[in-house]
């Protein structure tokens, strides 16, 4: 057996020095296998035109003759250089910026090949690059990669080790996809479309790479969720939770408020699941406040009055607290007792916590992380819920479902989805949606402004603070630059600051330790701060009631079902709540958000304009949302493909030889990587 690409270290690669190594690893890049699976996001194109096929405003590669001597103009630093170039029979004069040091190479009647974008009008250049034929052209005629790197990593340096990694190594690309399929498709080998990624000869063959690629991963992100799915089913020894309408009707009584009908149609679905042999495995999603916290709730009451132990495990400390102070309230009066499980729960404290758990003395454990640490056991683990999906990887989740044998595992999302979406997304789940507001929750009126009428937001701010309330104040990521982000979210600290000399202005930004995160949280969540300058988007779900002002700076920077979960941070008490975009959008599209947010805080709807709006790849924030996130495919731009290959994978799956075949090796072995074995899960 040879080395594999995963195996293969990047100081193999000639011309990749340690450092460079160092470098490359901070963009998750550390073996081979890891570099030829970085794809371009994008591609420049540097082939030639005629100008009498190029737009005003294009961007376009073409070759002629200086025709002038250049001229420098300087100011101060800056420099602007300029001459004549004939193409064909157009005559155009060309400008680089800050390009001094060309001046001695731009002699009138050498050949020179420039891009940049072109001005019909008045029929010029400003030129981004440029070479000479004379020297050997690098670029000219080709397309050319880009990546998302930065640092000291530059696109050049990057493109030069893509090839010689390619050149090296591009033999030893396996293929993955089994002989039917590729055949099925069409789809090109995989040695030749990584290749034809990274070195695109023509848009043909990079679309043909791609759609191969594209199919390639989503078909293995199916293929997991659907073993993992198919073995779970075909085991009848999930836990049989025997409790009767009765017993949850008389606690369904007690709650504070009536259910809607939506969610009592939820409820039966999750009752019914939990009564089956089979092991629950179910995503409940539900728009902000659409009362899913009350459902899981009910399912940890069925659970305990069937005599088992339930689990609730949160992202965050402060959002534990207020669970299991909400728990403690519903159940005391039926002598159900709960416990709080978190990461500064610690000494004596946790010990007594932890023994009481395994003795079963405590029903319910609501925790962080800290629940699935190797220590923690349960006497009698019936049921797993968890909040917000997305920071619970399926690793995760496989962690807590063997603290127990099997427990039903109900999963709880804030992110309305579509619904087909959903179910493709999530394949090894089954989805239950709660799609209406319960009754006397006071919508958020939603206003947009633009940056000039800041004064006036700056008053809006002051009356709900001076009323005894409080405001969140986001500004967005700029994605470049982590620096720029923190910086913005100083500076924009420090005005609030000298704009409110009276109130306490908190500060929270990707930068600080998630116990700092947490420290400003929590004064914030006891009113000892009064406005919060944020641009982490705020923590998912801390429930803050007083809080009822949600301004967010550049609102058209984030994505519809961004603004409306930021949005969902107020209107959580019993006072009337505001949420004021400040944005002033350049394109259609980001105007179009900023209506669309001011016209209905109804999540699904949010969802579904914003899959008619986005443009690929926008639609969520992938980390926002618990989306997976994939290197090549767009979950919404390729959902057709997303389907096609969940039919497939199920297909798969579902067939005796793909357990045995040795055509089907490559995939088992995928299999295993990911922690899931037939022998593990059938036995």
């Amino acid at each position: 057996m040879g080395m594999t690409l995963e195996q293969t270290a990047l100081r193999q690669i000639n011309g990749v020095s340690a450092t460079k190594e160092g470098e490359l690893h901070a963009f998750g890049i550390s073996s081979v296998k890891d570099l030829l699976e970085y794809y371009p996001f994008r591609y420049e194109d540097y082939r030639l035109r005629s100008l009498s096929e190029a737009k005003d405003g294009d961007k376009v590669t073409v070759q002629g003759k200086i025709m002038s001597v250049p001229v420098l103009q300087r100011y101060g630093r800056k420099s602007r250089l300029t001459c004549r170039i004939m193409s064909e029979n157009w005559m155009f004069s060309a400008t680089w910026f800050n390009r001094h040091f060309l001046k001695d190479q731009l002699e009138a009647g050498r050949e020179i090949v420039v891009t940049g974008k072109w001005d019909q009008k008045r029929m010029q250049m400003t030129v981004t690059d440029s070479e000479f034929p004379d020297k050997g052209s690098v670029r000219s005629g080709t397309l050319q990669p880009v990546y998302s790197i930065g640092g000291k990593i530059t696109q050049s340096w990057i493109r030069k080790t893509m090839k010689q990694a390619l050149q090296q190594f591009g033999e030893m690309i396996p293929e993955v996809l089994p002989s039917r399929l590729i055949s099925k498709y069409k789809l090109m080998p995989r040695k030749q479309a990584i290749t034809a990624l990274h070195l695109p000869n023509d848009n043909q063959s990079g679309q043909q790479a791609r759609r191969r690629m594209v199919y390639e991963e989503l078909f293995l992100f199916q293929l997991k969720m659907q073993a993992f799915r198919a073995l779970n089913r075909g085991r009848m020894d999930g836990v049989v939770h025997a409790v009767d309408n009765a017993t949850v009707r008389e606690f369904v009584r007690s709650l504070p408020f009536e259910l809607t009908d939506a969610q009592k149609k939820v409820e039966l679905e999750i009752l019914h699941d939990m009564r089956s042999p089979y092991s629950m495995n179910r995503l409940l999603q539900g728009d902000v406040g659409s009362g899913k916290t009350v459902i899981a709730a009910i399912a940890l009451y069925a659970t305990v009055r069937s005599g088992f132990q339930g689990a609730l495990m949160v992202p965050t400390e402060i959002l534990a607290e207020q669970h299991s102070r909400s728990l403690q309230k519903l159940f005391e009066p039926f002598g159900i007792t709960v416990g709080l499980l978190t990461g500064s729960v610690n000494g004596k404290k946790r010990k007594e916590l932890l023994s009481s758990l395994q003795m079963g003395l405590i029903d319910i454990v609501v925790g962080t992380h800290a629940l699935i640490q190797e220590d923690v056991y349960f006497r009698d683990l019936g049921l797993v819920v968890t909040d917000e999906q997305h920071r619970f990887g399926v690793n995760q989740r496989g962690v807590l479902r063997r603290k127990g044998y099997n427990p039903d595992v109900l999963t709880m999302t804030a992110t309305p989805i579509p619904r087909t979406l959903a179910i493709t997304a999530f394949g090894d789940m089954d989805v239950s949606t709660i799609s209406e507001r319960p009754k006397g929750r006071i919508p958020i009126s939603t206003y947009w402004v633009k940056h000039d009428m800041m004064d006036r937001v700056l008053g809006f701010i002051s009356r709900e603070v001076g009323q005894g309330r409080q405001a969140y104040l986001i500004c967005p990521l700029i994605e470049e630059s982590d620096k720029l982000d923190v910086q913005n979210a100083i500076d924009l600290h420090v005005q609030m600051q000298q704009a409110f000399p009276t109130f306490k202005v908190g500060l929270l930004h990707g930068r600080m330790t998630p116990s700092e995160k947490e420290e400003v949280m929590r004064s914030f969540y006891d009113n000892e701060v009064q406005l919060l300058v944020s641009t982490t988007v705020v923590e998912v779900g801390v429930d803050v009631p007083n809080a009822t002002l949600m301004v967010i700076m550049d609102a058209d920077r984030f994505g519809l079902s961004q603004l409306h979960q930021l949005r969902g941070r107020v209107g959580r008490g019993a006072h009337a709540s505001y949420c004021v975009l400040i944005a002033d959008p350049k394109s259609e599209v980001g105007q179009e958000r900023m209506k669309v947010m001011t016209e209905t805080d109804d999540g699904f709807e949010v969802s579904r304009r914003d899959l008619d709006l986005r443009g690929p790849g926008d639609f969520f924030g992938t980390k926002q949302s618990g989306l997976p996130e994939f290197r090549i495919a767009d979950m919404v731009a390729d959902f057709e493909v997303l389907e096609q290959a969940r039919e497939d994978a199920a297909a798969l799956v579902g067939d005796a030889a793909f357990w045995t075949s040795p055509e089907y090796a490559p995939l088992r072995e995928f299999l295993q990587q990911q922690q899931i074995f037939q022998g593990d899960l059938i036995d």
